[in-house]
């Protein structure tokens, strides 16, 4: 073979081996256009999990879960106390309406009670008389009897009014009861009252035949004394209203 030739058939192989390499290099072009984008995109979930997680993912997953378990925990709760209460919200109401019933029955209850206390007399309740007792001296004894259906409770003391005198005489303090006297129906309370001094130490001394005592409520009784009257004088005293006669009189 002669030089030329020889080059020749180098060239066109040299060619050859070209148009294939070119050939086969559009075909690999090709394939990558047509499912280049597509094959990242198959494989994507295979090769990329751990950087882009679903949605129900690690990451998703954990939200998803705490708020699951919140909203779960916050169910409990809300019908743990909703248990432990033993009613709703409308339970509960339930039960201050009954606490509402209870003070409304408790208040009436107390009125029914203060009902059946003792209220006070008056001089439409009771009738005075009015005594002269020989022992002790210049003493006058009040008997107030309770002619009501109802018992009553008397004043601490008779504010006694003899004739026109101005104001009342005062009261022996050492004859004061623990409590005040009360009058059941057909019963009596009592009360002494020292007259005039024994010793003529007394001053400014009159005869009245003329005895009036107030009550709490404004009424006034209007007390008979002794035939003849009475002679008072700056020793006028009474006692406190006792239940028992032999009481009034030890002043």
């Amino acid at each position: 073979m002669s030089t030329r030739t020889a080059r020749r058939t180098r060239l066109l192989a040299a060619t050859t081996v070209a148009l294939a390499a070119l050939s086969l290099t559009a075909c690999e072009s090709g394939d990558g256009s047509d499912t280049g984008a597509a094959a990242p995109s198959s494989s994507a979930p295979a090769g990329g999990s751990s950087e882009q997680p679903p949605a129900g993912g690690k990451e998703s997953g954990n939200a998803t879960e705490a708020n699951g378990s919140k909203g779960t925990n916050g169910s409990a709760g809300a019908s743990g106390a909703k248990d432990s209460s033993g009613a709703d919200s409308s339970g509960s109401g339930s039960s201050g309406s009954s606490g509402s019933s209870g003070s409304a029955g408790k208040s009436t209850g107390g009125t029914d009670d203060d009902s059946d206390l003792p209220g006070k007399c008056s001089a439409a309740d009771v009738k005075i008389t009015a005594t002269k007792v020989s022992r002790p001296l210049n003493h006058l004894l009040l008997t107030a009897t309770n002619t009501g259906s109802k018992t009553c409770m008397l004043p601490p003391y008779p504010a006694a009014r003899f004739g026109e005198a101005q104001s009342v005489p005062p009261v022996a303090q050492a004859t004061k009861p623990q409590s005040l006297t009360g009058v059941e129906p057909g019963k009596s309370g009592y009360a002494g009252v020292l007259l005039s001094s024994g010793d003529g130490s007394g001053e400014n001394g009159y005869e009245t035949d003329t005895l009036t005592i107030p009550f709490e409520d404004g009424s006034i009784a209007t007390v008979a004394l002794p035939a003849g009257g009475v002679y008072v004088d700056t020793a006028l005293t009474v006692t406190y209203w006792q239940t028992d006669m032999d009481a009034a009189l030890a002043h």
